[in-house]
């Protein structure tokens, strides 16, 4: 599994890079604090949701601490899909929040 640290993604975004970004979470944890622009798809819908995703892009999955994150990633990767865990979630994220 690819992984991609919380300060490297966010780097990523201050030079104005377009990441597309999944957060894992649930709907109550996004409301809270989340990354700038980033889309909401809880873990448990995943698969009923996967169809929105474009297999010829790149993803970085989010979650809180990074567990539900790393089984969306293993997840999309059975199906083909170009997914990178974000280690340590939203817990290590130092960059701007919503």
């Amino acid at each position: 599994m690819k992984e991609i640290s919380a300060k490297e993604v966010e780097s990523r975004l201050d030079s104005g890079e377009q990441l597309n970004l999944i957060d894992v979470r649930e709907v109550e944890e996004v409301q809270e604090v989340s990354i700038p622009g980033i889309v909401n798809i809880p873990l448990r819908l995943l698969e009923f949701r996967m169809h929105e995703l474009d297999k010829n892009k790149p993803y970085i999955m989010v979650c809180r601490s990074s567990a539900r994150s790393s089984r969306a990633t293993q997840f999309l990767e059975e199906y083909g899909y170009d997914v990178t865990n974000m280690v340590g979630g939203m817990l290590v994220w130092e960059g701007k929040v919503d």
